[in-house]
């Protein structure tokens, strides 16, 4: 079957309702609509409107891109405002999975409308590769947006016990239960969709640093398991949105000497440390601000909870350590940090997209996971060989660590480590995305039901 609109090919974009599923769906419908041979691609992102709202300004510069607003239904404690995973209360996920389950008729009107060639979808809403190919004869190709290694762990797992879960040794606060007993559960919802998809699944990963891992979950599902790189934004396409805060960090990190180690420490936008967890790190600092390291700490909080950093931070902390440190309240130019001369250390819950951005930056990484799939993430970077796991979050267990990864001489490994997947990620430049895409267009051009 040919593409529908002509000589280009329009795809429509379904993400889980998470920022770390839609980033990465936004990074690669860019690298779609950016190729330079024909045919050409047109991107549309479905998602409900308080997470497009993060994205909103995309078409100024990728006017392929389009945001399509999904309006799910407002339920008593599930107003429009948090129809996304961002600040929702663990207890709550269910009913957001409800109100997107009951928001499938109005996909099957945005599915009828756009009538694209091709849905990439996330593994939740397995009525929507239904909806396509059943309604419209469009076909489906999933995308995953975490690493592989987490995938095929509970594979593994099902095949060797009949369990699905069992292999996240994560805190009381892990989001998802793989065999919870709401329907459809976890596990069927990441089966069914599979089952309903092509024969082809995209993977935000590189060959690299899982091969191993893509062809075990090739080998599971029984489908051809596509990496697509770690879909970094371009160095071109930094937020400058807050240019007096990145004026600010970015001036504070200039002045240092070159020499200066500094280490990086931010946990995402949707993980979070208890008081006890901040005070332990805090004084785990201090022990190392002693001894001469530098950090840029960004302190976030869960909607409500938000304070200043003299109220979250340890009695007399930013006295003691002076121009040691710097602490980012709620945002930090990432990207700018990590690519900056003097940072040497990455302190990180281990969200994928952070992994693979300390990756493509070569700083080593100091893995803290918090929830959900970080703590396969960590186990895949000290797999990797370019970081080390903190087994428990107190103050000499932190100093420890992040001591030996940044300076310490056991550390070296680390250290190299980084820099060569780091150099591996600059000599392959986009081939694996470029790899993937003329995957897309034959799947597209010769796809029939």
């Amino acid at each position: 079957m040919k593409p529908r609109n002509g000589d280009g090919i329009g795809v429509l974009m379904f993400p889980w309702l998470a920022h770390g599923h839609i980033y990465p769906f936004l990074e690669l419908a860019k690298k779609l609509v950016s190729r330079q041979q024909q045919p050409s691609f047109h991107v549309y992102l479905c998602s409900s409107p308080v997470n497009l709202a993060s994205i909103s300004d995309i078409q100024l510069k990728y006017p392929a891109i389009e945001l399509v607003e999904l309006h799910l239904p407002s339920l008593p404690d599930l107003p429009p405002n948090r129809h996304t995973t961002k600040g929702l209360q663990t207890n709550l996920l269910t009913t957001l999975y409800k109100a997107l389950d009951m928001a499938s008729s109005e996909f099957a009107d945005i599915l009828a409308r756009l009538s694209p060639d091709l849905l990439i979808t996330d593994f939740f809403q397995p009525w929507a590769p239904e909806l396509a190919l059943s309604t419209l004869k469009i076909p489906t190709v999933l995308f995953m947006t975490n690493a592989a290694f987490s995938t095929a762990l509970p594979f593994t797992a099902m095949k060797n016990s009949g369990r699905f879960d069992g292999v996240f040794p994560l805190p009381s606060n892990y989001m998802f239960d793989y065999d919870t007993h709401e329907t459809p559960s976890f596990k069927d919802r990441v089966f069914w969709s599979l089952e309903r998809s092509s024969g082809m699944l995209l993977v935000k990963s590189f060959r690299e640093i899982e091969a191993e891992h893509i062809d075990r979950v090739s080998e599971f599902i029984g489908k051809d398991v596509v990496p697509v790189g770690p879909l970094v934004p371009d160095d071109s396409d930094d937020d400058d949105d807050r240019e007096e805060s990145v004026d600010k960090v970015m001036k504070w990190l200039n002045e240092k000497d070159p020499s200066t180690a500094v280490v990086y420490i931010s946990f995402g936008s949707e993980s979070y440390l208890s008081g006890a967890e901040r005070e332990e790190l805090g004084q785990a600092l201090l022990i190392l601000a002693t001894k001469g390291l530098n950090f840029i700490w960004v302190l976030r909080f869960p909607e409500g909870e938000e304070m200043g950093p003299a109220d979250a931070l340890p009695e007399g902390f930013l006295e003691a350590v002076g121009e040691r440190g710097y602490v980012a309240v709620g945002w930090a130019p990432q990207r700018r940090i990590l690519r900056h001369r003097s940072v040497a250390g990455f302190v990180s819950h281990c969200g994928w997209s952070s992994v693979t951005e300390g990756m493509k930056y070569g700083v080593p990484i100091v893995a803290m996971p918090l929830q959900n799939d970080q703590g396969t993430n960590a186990r895949l970077v000290e797999e990797v060989g370019v970081g080390m796991k903190v087994d428990r979050i107190d103050r000499g267990e932190v100093a420890r660590v992040i001591e030996q990864v940044v300076t310490g001489e056991s550390g070296n490994g680390i250290r190299v480590k980084a820099r060569q997947i780091r150099d591996c990620l600059v000599e392959n430049g986009d081939r694996e995305i470029d790899e993937a895409i003329d995957r897309l267009v034959h799947f597209c051009n010769t796809f029939s039901v």
